[in-house]
């Protein structure tokens, strides 16, 4: 029998908020395959739902950052470094718009929202390649959350369509640039989960409806696929898998709509 097997391996995961988090579902996976863990939470009023997860899976290296605020996200791979002194995977999940943005048309997005959502929602990521990058002296994986969104008009999604949009091109550039180092750089595209992120999308049932009638499974997915594509992503049965977004919504993206 084949089984993933993680023990030996240190990864990070950036994004829990609550134990709905897709981050969450790809921690316990990551977990169970044994791997040692660290975790982040965004504030105080965070760590109250994080703190629990983490002892959940033995996690040690339990911190704070919020990627907008200067020198977090630096602080986070510096104790892991200091902890551990390399690093073999990444999950990255965070996303955040301003709510008259998320709400409100594209053509109303405010410059200083645009960026704000931008520098949260996609360069964080590259900020955190960077960051990895010395600390996978022997190669290693990154992972980040994208939606249908970014390739297709979704209606309510508004300013985050670009901005996923853009997270996935940085997805293959990034890939590019690391591939020589033996670094991967991927997205799953996840399908409509009930997560605390997806709350603020507007009329969010009607989209899981439209999942449900429209996806040749004629069903949504749950957190636990999208944790175990992220498990194997992270592991040596996807060593040939870089620059690739990978869907993960029972079929829903080969359909193609717009939502009215």
């Amino acid at each position: 029998m084949e089984v993933i097997d993680l023990k030996g391996r240190k990864g990070l995961i950036v994004g829990i908020a609550n134990e709905q988090s897709l981050a969450w579902s790809a921690a316990k996976h990551f977990h169970n395959a044994g791997a040692e863990l660290a975790l982040t939470f965004l504030n105080d009023k965070a760590k109250s739902y994080v703190a629990p997860l983490a002892q959940r899976v033995g996690v040690k290296l339990l911190l704070p950052c919020d990627v907008s605020r200067a020198g977090e996200l630096d602080n986070v791979f510096a104790a892991v470094a200091a902890a551990w002194g390399r690093l073999d995977f990444v999950f990255h999940s965070i996303a955040w718009a301003r709510k008259e943005d998320l709400h409100g048309r594209l053509t109303d997005c405010s410059a200083e929202g645009f960026a704000e959502s931008m520098l949260v929602s996609c360069h964080s990521l590259i900020r955190m390649a960077k960051l990895a990058e010395p600390l996978m002296d022997k190669g290693g994986s990154l992972t980040t959350l994208s939606y249908f969104g970014a390739e297709k008009v979704v209606d309510h999604y508004n300013v985050m369509g670009p901005v996923k949009a853009a997270l996935e091109a940085s997805v293959r550039y990034l890939a590019h640039e690391l591939g020589p180092k033996g670094i991967r750089v991927n997205a799953i595209s996840a399908g409509a989960v009930a997560t605390r992120a997806a709350s603020g999308i507007e009329h969010f049932d009607e989209l899981l409806n439209e999942t449900r009638r429209k996806a040749p499974l004629r069903r949504t997915v749950e957190a636990c696929e999208v944790g175990r594509t992220a498990l194997v992503l992270a592991s040596d049965y996807a060593p040939a898998i870089t620059g690739d977004v990978i869907h993960v919504d029972a079929g829903f993206h080969i359909e193609g709509m717009v939502l009215h």
